[in-house]
């Protein structure tokens, strides 16, 4: 993998833990009670950009492989399926075992980016904002691992 790519990967998963240290003071909220509509929306907001910086890793890696980056309606569910797959240019970028968690974060994103923030339910919210942090971890070091062996 080019060192440039490398350093552009990194920058944004420091993008992504900068966002965490900023966000903490709502994290640690939203463990304590429910959120507000200001609250609520300000954690979706967090969730979203969470994924998009996940996403935003992932174009980097498969454009530097020159592999075909999806090009439909449903580009953003092909492209993290295509994350947890190997082929002829690299191994897989993420681990099987945070697919599904994965797939609601994504299915999130697309709720949030067509909906009003007056439509963000806390039932749906509260389990992904608890669970983002240990989430990112998980992914982070599956990032860094690919990273590392490319």
């Amino acid at each position: 993998m080019d060192n440039n790519v490398k350093e552009k990967i990194k920058l944004e998963i420091a993008r992504i833990n900068k966002l965490f240290d900023s966000g903490d003071s709502l994290l640690s909220l939203c463990k304590l009670k429910e959120p507000d509509f200001v609250e609520a929306s300000a954690a979706a907001l967090l969730l979203q950009s969470f994924y998009n910086g996940i996403e935003n890793i992932l174009l980097m890696i498969f454009k530097n492989n020159g592999e075909k980056i999806p090009n439909d309606l449903h580009w953003h569910k092909k492209l993290l399926e295509q994350s947890f797959e190997s082929n002829e240019k690299r191994s897989s970028i993420l681990k099987h075992e945070n697919k599904e968690l994965l797939i609601e974060y994504l299915s999130f994103r697309h709720f949030i980016r067509h909906s009003y923030g007056y439509q963000i339910d806390w039932k749906r919210l509260k389990p992904l904002i608890s669970g983002v942090k240990i989430l990112w971890e998980l992914i982070e070091k599956d990032i860094n691992d690919f990273v590392d062996s490319n």
